[in-house]
């Protein structure tokens, strides 16, 4: 599933970083279904932009899940340092409604490996 539209995210951390941007700390999970277990697919730090979807964001919290909207994911490579930046922006999300069997529960906080 991974970071798209319509994908269900967990909420880690957020961050208001201006009037138009909050940072979240996300993470996106699927249910293995052999193990009945919950593995994440995609976790890292996006950014909600604009005003409307910033100030959304600055009142999640950690625990909540939300279904992603419009999205975007931009990759801008400097080749002075030789470095990589990927940036991941939500423009618009909603609340997630909890699933039919009750609390939607996507696991343990995945490691990010920065």
């Amino acid at each position: 599933m991974g970071f798209r539209t319509g994908a269900f995210a967990k909420v880690w951390e957020v961050d208001p970083t201006s009037d138009t941007m909050t940072k979240l700390k996300l993470s996106v999970s699927r249910k293995n279904k052999k193990t009945d277990e919950f593995e994440t697919d995609w976790s890292g730090y996006a950014i909600a932009v604009g005003t409307a979807t910033a100030r959304a964001a600055s009142k999640l919290g950690r625990g909540d899940t939300i279904k992603l909207g419009d999205v975007d994911v931009t990759r801008r490579y400097d080749k002075a340092s030789s470095k990589e930046f990927i940036n991941w922006k939500i423009f618009s999300f909603a609340p997630a409604e909890p699933y039919a069997n009750g609390q939607h529960d996507s696991g343990p906080e995945p490691e990010l490996p920065f």
